[in-house]
């Protein structure tokens, strides 16, 4: 385990001295606690974003999507406790295709 040392303003080091005391922890484990479940959103964020990337570029490559009341419907079901199938992805008219191609182009 390495060591690294954080400069706070005053206040802030207050603050979770009294919110760590206030929880039963110590100050340390408090910033640890801190650090590591900001990392772990921040990657959570990178990994939906990756999945995007590659979902959309899988769309712009076939031309397949899902509508969102397909999901929507396949989600509720889920949630009460249903084994529905999972939505059949449609298939965008190639004339729609290359206009969404030729906007994602331009997006950058």
């Amino acid at each position: 385990m390495s060591t690294t040392t954080i400069r706070l303003p005053d206040e802030l080091r207050a603050r979770v001295e009294s919110v760590a005391v206030a929880s039963g922890s110590t100050v340390h484990a408090f910033m640890v606690e801190a650090i590591a479940e900001v990392t772990e959103r921040l990657e959570r964020r990178q990994d939906f974003a990756a999945e995007a990337e590659r979902r959309l570029q899988h769309m712009q490559e076939t031309g397949e999507y899902l509508e969102m009341d397909d999901l929507r419907s396949f989600a509720t079901a889920l949630a009460r406790g249903e084994k529905p199938d999972a939505p059949k992805p449609r298939k965008m008219p190639l004339q729609e295709l290359a206009r969404f191609r030729d906007s994602m182009r331009r997006r950058g």
